[in-house]
């Protein structure tokens, strides 16, 4: 036996579509892939040719839209044959509906992207043992000489179809049911026939397409027939004239294939250090697309995660979210097939079926929902890394907030910069908010990205028309040139404008009016918008003020608009925890901001003497509670009202 020596972290095993992009996002993540592929060619075969939004937003995220070029758009989806327009999903989006990309034309641009990104690929290369230790994964593969060899990594990943080798290896389950019904479909030259998209007949359902190429796309299903054994063309010519009554013997069948409605999904995406992704980890009848793209979510789901894992970069229990991410999404997804399924196979006794799905399928809000789920534009995934970053020295490379990313209002001096500094040392990409002062934002930023952080700085006045738009515009910006997308994980509303030197008597309606559009309004439209692109789980913190129960006249309308800050939090706490966002309140007492009362030693003791410990808060006293409650281990407080005034309110 040879061994051949590869310095890999990750093995692949598949050179599909999902495989190859696996590897792409291995490399681009910092990890090493070798991809290892049974076929000495790829087959040419396109059993997929349909790409859906949320597949277009990750390849446009890495630069694969530009390789594949234009791409057609195929017009409005259906849902088992029942015509729906998937741009319903969202009608702005520049990638809405559905695209035609042949599987054949993707394999070659997927596999030139993984390759300059380092990947290696070897075709003609079976795997055919697996052995699992404490260090890593022994592959025993067959080369194309028919000589054994061994590989060692820290992982293996099947996305070997499915007929996976990988998950037989691994004794994965593979639970669900083998099909009963099927249809076939088949490239064919030299026929001329109407074009036509799942049209029902007496006998079954039919589909032709004629490609610019002059080629014919078929798809065709005899009610009632069996699956058949071996499929040739004959079945082809048969099942097709015995449905339509057209004659198509005379022409060149070009490619074969046939797709039934079996439903399968492993019960777990990950063995200890065997993975599974795509048609491996569940089958499924690809009705609409939605197997390729299904299989190519998970790609791009578990690549950064695994490479974060084999780099020694992931906070614990991160590679496993790969499977409580993505398994509930295929189950969905297998559950509305098996639903398409049903109304597409069924003869006569579906018809009243299929009437009245199509009378809920004229409803806007079914037709959305549908087409988000169909698109892929509902599903909550964590972020990808906003940047890699080395580590402060003294701290742990696994931060509590690593993948998370971060808005803080007002975070250009003071509790706001201190909290910024705090959640970027836990590894969060942090949004700085400034409203004039530009400078201090970006010494905020420095001292980020000077202990290894990551963050920006965002212009935006508060309390005034358009406040919100303009903060989200840049925000959103800043999140997509660094991770590639718009998600916010953790909003913390800490700016506001105090009425310290106005008595009760001297406010006037102007002032009044702009301390409740900064401190009250502001923050409620905030995360109005926010709540866009928070996942589930997020974290939402608001400042407030100890002023809310002790009495201080001279800052009464102050205390109003925090007190209706902490009104925002009860409510929305409860609002929000069906999604596992938790909403609480910080109420800081005296804090050392920079003023210049500060500097006076006699004001600083006389402040000193309301606190329990007899000193004046520093901004880092409260940034610590706040980054608490932005971290997992406070995923049980919502709704809270945290005192952190240092005991000022004990009496």
């Amino acid at each position: 036996m040879t061994r051949r020596a590869a310095a890999t972290d990750v093995i692949v095993v598949g050179a599909g579509p999902v495989g190859l992009l696996l590897a792409a996002e291995l490399h681009a993540n910092g990890a090493r892939a070798l991809v290892l592929e049974e076929l000495p060619e790829p087959t040419g075969e396109s059993r997929a040719s349909v790409l859906h939004t949320r597949t277009m937003e990750i390849f446009a995220e890495r630069g694969i839209l530009d390789r594949l070029g234009t791409l057609p758009p195929l017009g409005p989806g259906h849902f088992g044959g029942l015509r729906f327009d998937l741009a319903a999903a969202d009608p702005d989006h520049p990638y809405a509906g559905q695209w035609e990309c042949l599987q054949s034309r993707l394999e070659v641009v997927l596999q030139q992207h993984a390759a300059d990104l380092g990947a290696e690929i070897r075709r003609g290369h079976t795997v055919t043992g697996l052995t699992e230790s404490a260090d890593g994964v022994r592959v025993r593969v067959l080369g194309p000489d028919e000589a054994p060899y061994d590989l060692t990594a820290a992982n293996v990943v099947g996305c070997d179809g499915e007929h996976s080798t990988v998950r037989e290896l691994a004794g994965f389950e593979f639970a669900g049911r083998d099909a009963d019904k099927e249809m076939l479909r088949a490239d064919i030259a030299g026929i001329t026939i109407d074009d036509r998209r799942l049209k029902r007949y007496p006998g079954g359902v039919a589909t032709a397409y004629r490609r610019p190429d002059g080629t014919t796309r078929l798809m065709i299903h005899q009610y009632g027939a069996p699956p058949v054994s071996k499929l040739d063309f004959a079945h082809v010519v048969e099942a097709w004239d015995a449905v339509t009554g057209e004659d198509i013997g005379h022409g060149e069948p070009l490619w074969l294939n046939r797709f039934g409605n079996a439903s399968r999904q492993v019960t777990q995406y990950r063995r200890g250090r065997v993975l599974l992704a795509g048609d491996a980890a569940h089958t499924q009848m690809p009705v609409g697309g939605q197997a390729l793209n299904l299989g190519l979510q998970d790609a791009a789901g578990l690549g950064w995660k695994l490479a974060r894992q084999v780099t020694g970069r992931a906070r614990p229990g991160l590679l496993d979210s790969y499977h409580d991410e993505r398994h509930p999404v295929g189950a969905r997804t297998l559950t509305n097939i098996q639903a398409q399924a049903q109304l597409l196979f069924g003869a006569q006794e579906v018809t009243e079926l299929r009437d009245v799905f199509g009378e809920l399928l004229q409803a806007d809000a079914v037709q959305r929902h549908l087409a988000r789920v169909i698109s892929g534009l509902d599903v909550h995934e964590q972020p990808r890394p906003p940047t890699r970053h080395t580590p402060t020295p003294g701290r742990s490379p696994v931060d509590r907030l690593t993948d998370k990313t971060a808005l803080v209002t007002g975070s250009s001096r003071g509790i706001g910069r201190a909290t910024a500094v705090n959640l970027a040392r836990e590894g969060a990409l942090v949004a700085v908010h400034y409203t004039a002062n530009e400078e201090a934002a970006q010494e905020t930023v420095a001292l980020i990205e000077k202990e290894g952080g990551a963050a920006f700085a965002v212009r935006a006045e508060l309390g005034v028309p358009g406040d919100v738009h303009e903060l989200f515009l840049g925000l959103e910006q800043g999140l997509k040139e660094r991770i590639g997308e718009s998600r916010l994980d953790i909003l913390v509303n800490n700016a506001g404008v105090t009425t310290t030197g106005q008595s009760f008597e001297e406010l006037t309606p102007e002032d009044f009016d702009r301390y409740m559009a900064v401190n009250a309004r502001a923050p409620y439209f905030i995360v109005q918008r926010a709540l866009q692109l928070l996942p589930d789980g997020g974290r939402i913190v608001n400042i407030s003020s100890g002023l809310t129960r002790t009495a201080n006249p001279d800052q009464l309308a102050y205390a109003m608009t925090k007190g209706a800050v902490e009104q925002l939090t009860l409510h929305l706490a409860r609002h929000l925890a069906p999604r596992g966002i938790t909403v609480n309140t910080v109420a800081p007492g005296i804090t050392n901001n920079g003023g210049a009362v500060f500097d006076i030693p006699e004001a600083v003791e006389a402040m000193a003497q309301l606190s329990a410990f007899k000193r004046v808060g520093e901004a880092d006293d409260v940034a610590d509670v706040v980054t608490f409650l932005a971290t997992h281990e406070a995923r049980w407080i919502t709704g809270a009202f945290v005192d952190a005034t240092g005991g000022t309110l004990l009496g």
